[in-house]
């Protein structure tokens, strides 16, 4: 094992055992590195990892908001890992979609038995009517799309699976683009994606989880069928 993996798995000991809780500001580099018996450069390198994992946020100079925080949203850098695991390679395109049918369909069954979230209502609502707009390109279609379902997800209230799903939004964008371009009549499958929508909007602001689960996984594996993307072995290339 490397010094800075030795770091980190002390720096996770500490984190496990709360000797550092959330908010609360690590030892200096200095203070780390004698407490660890390991060279500042080790500390350094730990530290940067833990700050694009997204479990520490640091700040430079010497005042009370110097050196590295432990942040409260840790899943936050799962995001980008997913992001670059998809941008690593060839993922199946069904893959994603088998990963988004288990995430979200658990996603608005959760946001079913919350609170309504009339603030987040309003926003999931807005994303389906401008998506309705006459003559709206696919592009943008997709972009309101994916921002309408992330909403819901939100409104789940689990932070690891809304970390997963932001990190797989470029793969996503990916076989929606290459599926519409594929159909004979995409005004037709817009307007009918829309109804779906406020569809699940309206089961999950009624507290009906069954029926948003339900209506969630025809949702996206209708939109996978129609495609016919599952016949042609797609793999996702997702965008720049």
């Amino acid at each position: 094992m490397r010094t800075h993996e030795r770091v980190l798995a002390q720096i996770e000991a500490g984190l496990t055992a709360g000797k550092w809780p959330i908010g609360q500001r690590l030892p200096p580099e200095r203070a780390l590195a004698e407490e660890l018996g390991v060279s500042r450069p080790s500390v350094r390198e730990a530290i940067r990892i833990l700050e694009a994992m997204g479990i520490v946020r640091t700040a430079v100079g010497s005042g009370p908001g110097a050196g590295a925080t432990v942040v409260d949203r840790p899943a936050a850098g799962l995001g980008v890992a997913v992001r670059l695991h998809v941008a690593s390679g060839a993922l199946p395109v069904s893959d994603v979609v088998g990963t988004r049918v288990l995430l979200e369909t658990g996603a608005v069954r959760d946001a079913a038995g919350r609170p309504t979230d009339d603030a987040g209502l309003a926003r999931a609502r807005a994303h389906i009517e401008a998506m309705s707009e006459p003559g709206l390109d696919v592009a943008a279609f997709v972009a309101h799309d994916q921002d309408f379902h992330l909403e819901l997800v939100r409104w789940g209230g689990n932070q690891l699976v809304e970390a997963i799903l932001s990190g797989l939004r470029s793969a996503v964008a990916s076989y929606v683009m290459t599926g519409a371009a594929a159909l004979p009549a995409w005004p037709r499958t817009a307007a009918r994606l829309c109804a779906e929508h406020r569809a699940i909007v309206d089961a999950v602001a009624g507290h009906d989880g069954a029926a948003a689960e339900r209506l969630m996984r025809e949702h996206i594996e209708g939109f996978y069928r129609e495609a016919g993307l599952g016949e042609r072995r797609e793999v996702v290339n997702p965008a720049p």
